[in-house]
């Protein structure tokens, strides 16, 4: 067996890797948590906040620096979605998905595209969005009918887009449509920009939570795009929105661990303070276990967000196994930290005033994008059913 070096085998966070974990938490505690609740009622998607993380290495955060990025770590870009989320889940995902897209054109695009659009998109002077869902393929995402028709040096892009979160407010959006044969050899992946002929927006969806981002239909009326903002080679576009999301599904986690973290935290504050048959809550031992099942589930969950992570730092071959893994694991336990935390304070925890309630609808979707926690477990199947083979 061979060796396993130190760093392989820490468990816990070097200076770099708290400095970049207690920035995002400085940020969150500053320009989030105090707005969240705001934007959450009045549906506000607040650009300006978002910017600022800008400045910080917060939106070209696996990017190289050569492009204005911050050329950090997918254990780096967790922490960083964890921490923001303990401010609101919602502004950390969609932080989360313009970060994916910079890291598609870093790892996929060519070099023209590289130069063009990561500059702006490190500096969040444009926004980005990811569109891969259709009205009628979400977890089947190889069965999209959005078509790219080549004509002379552009194509013709036709079709809907699904659940688009920042659509109508982003400036690019990366789209797979089909250029070839069905099934996921014949999609591409294409580069549009917001304002182009063609392209227009669905009503703001109405949400249980996420209210803080919008969530539209784009759509795509013979939409004519370059064949230079092709990314990559024709049918190479399934393989760049898996890639993608192998990384998407370890910041949900982190969003949901972020959120769970903030409701637990607001529990523990609760319990403390809350007195019934004449002495705190927080001395009554089943509250006592309650509270001791979900710091210890989130830890275990967050430990192997962690270890996915590294994993796809370092290209490994049990990556999307591993990531697929973790996101199954955080998500379905955040929403149920958050849960019972609105449990711990009762009718309190159902209002508004709390926060709780609002991390709880927040939380709920994250165990649905990202692919859904069944089909992770179908690829978590799969993945060991092929072993030994």
């Amino acid at each position: 067996m061979d060796a396993v070096s130190p760093r392989q085998t820490r468990f816990d966070l070097d200076p770099d890797q708290q400095a970049v974990r207690d920035m995002a938490r400085r940020f969150a505690d500053e320009k989030i948590r105090p707005h969240a609740l705001a934007w959450d009622q009045q549906k506000h998607f607040p650009v300006d906040v978002i910017r600022e993380t800008a400045a910080l290495g917060m939106a070209g955060i696996y990017v190289p620096e050569d492009f204005g990025g911050s050329g950090l770590s997918r254990l780096d870009a967790a922490l960083i979605f964890e921490a923001l989320a303990t401010g609101c889940p919602a502004i950390s995902a969609y932080i989360s998905i313009h970060n994916m897209v910079a890291g598609m054109i870093a790892k996929f695009g060519d070099a023209a595209q590289q130069r063009h659009y990561l500059p702006a998109l490190c500096q969040m002077e444009k926004l980005a969005a990811y569109c891969l869902t259709e009205p009628g393929s979400g977890s089947d995402a190889a069965a999209l009918r959005t078509v790219a028709v080549r004509d002379g040096d552009d194509y013709v892009l036709t079709g809907t887009k699904q659940f688009i979160s920042g659509a109508g407010a982003a400036d690019l959006y990366a789209i797979m449509a089909r250029t070839g044969e069905a099934g996921p050899r014949g999609i591409s992946c294409f580069l549009v920009e917001g304002g182009w002929p063609g392209l227009s927006f669905g009503a703001n969806e109405k949400k249980m939570g996420w209210n803080a981002q919008p969530t539209r239909q784009v759509i795509l009326d013979a939409v004519r795009v370059p064949a230079a903002n092709r990314l990559a080679a024709e049918g190479q576009g399934f393989r760049i929105a898996m890639a993608g999301l192998d990384g998407g599904r370890l910041n949900i986690g982190a969003c949901s661990l972020g959120g769970a973290q903030a409701a637990l935290d607001i529990a523990l504050g609760y319990v403390r303070e809350r007195h019934a048959f004449g002495r705190p809550i927080a001395d009554f031992q089943a509250l006592q276990f309650r509270l001791a099942d979900m710091a210890t589930e989130l830890e275990a969950a967050r430990l192997l967000l962690w270890r996915a992570a590294t994993a796809l730092d370092a290209g490994s071959p049990d990556a999307t196994r591993l990531c697929a893994m973790a996101k199954r694991l955080a998500t379905d336990t955040g929403f149920t930290v958050a849960n019972n935390a609105l449990q711990l304070l009762g009718g309190y925890g159902y209002l508004a005033d709390y926060g709780i309630e609002k991390l709880v609808r927040d939380l709920r979707v994250h165990q649905i994008l990202e692919g859904t926690n069944e089909i992770m477990r179908v690829i978590i199947a799969r993945a060991l059913l092929e072993r030994g083979k």
